[in-house]
């Protein structure tokens, strides 16, 4: 008699976004509220988070409407995670779930469906390549409490981070490729890797994610090959007054444009469309390297599905599974991220 596989639980995270203008107030409250992002105490937190979310909340509406009134991050994770399940399956019988940090579905509710699904074993793998305080450590921290709530005890390992797994490398390259293809001989533009932004002081007290970032830029140049390529790491959506890691990504375009050079900008932290690709990067940024005089604006599409991306994911979820605890393909380079078990 065949005994049945095993069912593997692949849980798969994000920040989210809102799912419609009444949303956009909430979700900004439950991201400011995160002691990861505001680092002060309660009550204190609970306020600022009320007043920066009721303040933001107009413009923010104003980025989503260009977006048809919400984020389109859950349906493209949804598409992620059934390619997901497809390139995982034969080995196992595999299910991934989505959850989000900041709007539905909440991590709460995937640790319900996990355990109503029955599972035998959870892979818990942020969709951040590389790792932070502000958006790993923030999750999987509450995935635990969710975890708990749920009454979930099944056992679980954690992917914390893949800035140079060769798969997610090969992935970027092929559609920068792609992109610098588009431009004649002699003609070729700077390549901008464009990631989100942190607090400078949240590096300095030893947050690994901006060098896992320029990790991510090194190996992504090397694996294209091209000789002489010019290309700058660069940072975006600053908020805020603190002092910001850079060099900031609209002060690239402006460079770009007073040398008259023409840009290739690649989402190289995002995995998935959202507001600040296709809002800041598509419509605030190229409007900005018009009117900077930048000859030509060319945004690399985020990895999505592409299919190098998903088999380098089923490929770390494999992997995991044959560790205790965290999995940190990082620590074995002598780089660990810091995430602890």
């Amino acid at each position: 008699m065949t005994a049945p596989r095993r069912k593997i639980a692949v849980v798969l995270f994000n920040l989210g976004g809102p799912d419609g203008p009444e949303a956009v107030e909430p979700f900004l409250f439950n991201l400011f509220n995160d002691p990861a992002i505001i680092r002060v105490p309660q009550p204190l937190r609970w306020l600022i988070a009320k007043l920066v979310s009721r303040r933001r909340a107009p413009v923010a509406r104003e980025i989503y409407a260009k977006l048809g009134g919400g984020s389109p991050l859950v349906p493209l994770t949804e598409k992620q995670a059934r390619a997901l399940e497809n390139a995982l399956g034969g080995e196992f019988e595999a299910r991934a779930f989505i959850a989000m940090r900041y709007w539905k579905p909440f991590a709460g509710d995937a640790a319900r469906a996990v355990k109503a699904w029955g599972a035998d074993e959870i892979v818990l793998l942020p969709l951040y390549p590389q790792y932070s305080t502000t958006t790993t450590a923030s999750s999987l921290k509450d995935w635990k409490r969710a975890a708990k709530a749920a009454g979930l005890s099944t056992p679980s390992r954690t992917i914390c981070c893949y800035p140079l797994e060769e798969g997610f490398i090969a992935a970027h390259a092929t559609l920068l490729r792609e992109a610098l293809g588009g431009f004649g001989p002699g003609k070729a533009p700077r390549v901008l890797f464009s990631a989100h932004g942190l607090p400078k002081r949240v590096v300095e007290a030893g947050d690994p994610y901006q060098s896992q970032v320029e990790e991510s830029c090194r190996a992504i140049v090397a694996a294209l090959g091209i000789e002489g390529l010019d290309w700058v790491t660069c940072y975006q959506s600053r908020v805020g007054p603190l002092e910001w890691i850079g060099p900031a990504t609209d002060a690239e375009i402006e460079r770009a444009g007073r040398e008259g050079r023409s840009l290739v900008v690649v989402p190289v932290a995002f995995v998935s469309e959202h507001s600040e690709t296709l809002v800041e990067l598509d419509i605030e940024y190229r409007h900005l390297a018009e009117k900077a005089g930048v000859p030509r604006y060319v945004r690399v599409p985020a990895l999505g599905t592409e299919p190098g991306f998903i088999a380098a994911l089923a490929k770390l979820v494999r992997e995991a599974r044959s560790h205790e605890g965290i999995y940190c393909p990082e620590e074995a380079a002598g780089r660990p991220c810091g995430e602890e078990g």
